[in-house]
């Protein structure tokens, strides 16, 4: 699998964890602090799958994701919400926002890569096969 994952996450450690496992099992990720940085890489590398921490200070995922729906060259591109507020609520939300998935955290690095390749073998058939 060589598909590219924007990992937007304020916690490094998180980033650092998550990155390091998804390139072990052979993705390509690019990471982001903050909303203001995702929405740069989002735009100068073109990722195939997006991760997004929902709570980050300044702009938040839930605004990033907007920004990015509202431009048309991201229609193809799945918005994942990382969400460490686990509630049903929560996640009823976050997918009535627009997110097209949510996982709780703290999760696995190999629950979060179950979850990349469920949703890209919906969104990009071609790109999920491990």
């Amino acid at each position: 699998m060589n598909a590219l994952v924007l990992l937007v996450d304020d916690f490094e450690d998180a980033r650092d964890i998550y990155s390091s496992y998804l390139m072990f099992k052979g993705l390509r990720v690019v990471c982001a602090e903050d909303g203001w940085r995702a929405l740069e890489c989002a735009r100068s590398d073109r990722p195939d799958i997006i991760l997004m921490d929902l709570r980050m200070p300044g702009l938040s995922g839930t605004e990033v994701m907007r920004r990015l729906r509202d431009d048309a060259t991201f229609s193809d591109v799945p918005i994942v919400a990382l969400t460490a507020h686990a509630l049903e609520d929560e996640q009823m939300l976050a997918l009535r926002s627009g997110f097209d998935g949510v996982i709780s955290k703290p999760c696995l690095p190999d629950e979060l890569f179950r979850e990349i390749v469920s949703v890209l073998a919906k969104w990009r058939p071609d790109l999920a096969s491990p």
